[in-house]
């Protein structure tokens, strides 16, 4: 009998072929702009801008995982894990808000 290996950590978001998210408010793409602004796609094609600026100099963010994005460099990390926005420490967007307030207005202003 051979020795059992052990198991690899969970990998999910590695998972080949990449999911696709077939909600209309899931992400296809995001881009980090100047100004904390962030350029997304959704999967239903519909696109707009994300501005931050505000939210982020705002004093609710002071101490929160969002302070971090405070950082251009930090805020150019962002990435998208399963449809969502998301950055390396564990922020992360509400892709259904976001999605209803790009497709009323072609962008959403955090506050």
């Amino acid at each position: 009998m051979q020795p059992a290996k052990a198991p690899e950590a969970d990998r999910t978001p590695e998972v080949v072929p990449e999911p696709r998210p077939c909600a209309p408010w899931r992400l296809r793409s995001v881009e980090a702009l100047p100004g904390a602004r962030l350029k997304v796609v959704f999967a239903d094609g519909s696109a707009g801008e994300v501005e931050m600026q505000s939210f982020l100099q705002g004093p609710k963010v002071d101490g929160s995982v969002f302070e971090a994005l405070r950082d251009p460099a930090y805020f150019a990390k962002v990435r998208l894990v399963l449809g969502a926005v998301e950055w390396p420490n564990g922020a992360d967007l509400a892709p259904d808000a976001m999605y209803e307030a790009i497709r009323a207005r072609g962008a959403w202003t955090l506050e």
